[in-house]
């Protein structure tokens, strides 16, 4: 489990497509002492949890290698991934953690699109269109995942939604980075599906 609070920008260093292109193998150079990364852990990667499968250090950086696999490729913005992609990274949550933003498994629902992006002064407006099955778990003032970062709804229109950015946020993510036309990984509340799935039950 995460918290969608990014703890560090990593950056893809190699990727090499094996299986027939069904499983891509990824390099990512981050800053996490290395000595704490365990072969088996979990690290979110954009809002993917990604299973570490080796690690080491390369000059004053850290790197550990992740396996995504069709279901991750078909599902999220990990097919589009490239050597030099920055990705916003979680060490999954442990006993005793502050729980900075919301409860976050870590496997994304599928993919948003920003339409808009309005600057305004040391913030970031974005408008974004879910997919239509998912629109229905979003809500006003409700938190939402997004590449990895938890942040809270403003404003829902059928399957279009807003979120304003703070300045802290645009600094330690790669949500400077987006703009109109750009693909997001979403994750939708958990409590907002189950609270739906309840609601089918009666």
């Amino acid at each position: 489990m995460f918290t969608g609070i990014v703890t560090d920008v990593g950056e893809i260093a190699t990727l090499k497509q094996v299986a027939q292109g069904q499983l891509h193998r990824l390099r990512i150079l981050c800053r996490y002492d290395q000595s704490t990364i365990a072969d088996g852990a979990s690290i979110a990667c954009n809002g993917v949890c990604l299973t570490v499968v080796g690690s080491g250090t390369e000059g004053d950086r850290t790197w550990f290698d992740v396996d995504a696999a069709a279901e991750t490729l078909g599902m999220t913005t990990a097919k589009g991934w490239r050597v030099g992609t920055r990705l916003n990274l979680e060490r999954a949550l442990k006993i005793g953690d502050e729980l900075g933003g919301h409860i976050v498994a870590g496997h994304a629902d599928g993919i948003a699109t920003v339409l808009s992006r309005e600057n305004l002064p040391d913030m970031a407006r974005f408008t974004l269109r879910a997919p239509r099955e998912l629109a229905r778990f979003i809500a006003p003032k409700g938190s939402i995942t997004l590449d990895g970062v938890s942040l809270t709804v403003n404003t829902v229109d059928d399957e279009r939604f807003t979120v304003l950015i703070i300045p802290h946020t645009l600094s330690v993510t790669t949500l400077e980075s987006w703009d109109a036309g750009t693909d997001i990984n979403i994750e939708v509340d958990l409590m907002a599906r189950y609270a739906a799935r309840l609601t089918e039950m009666k």
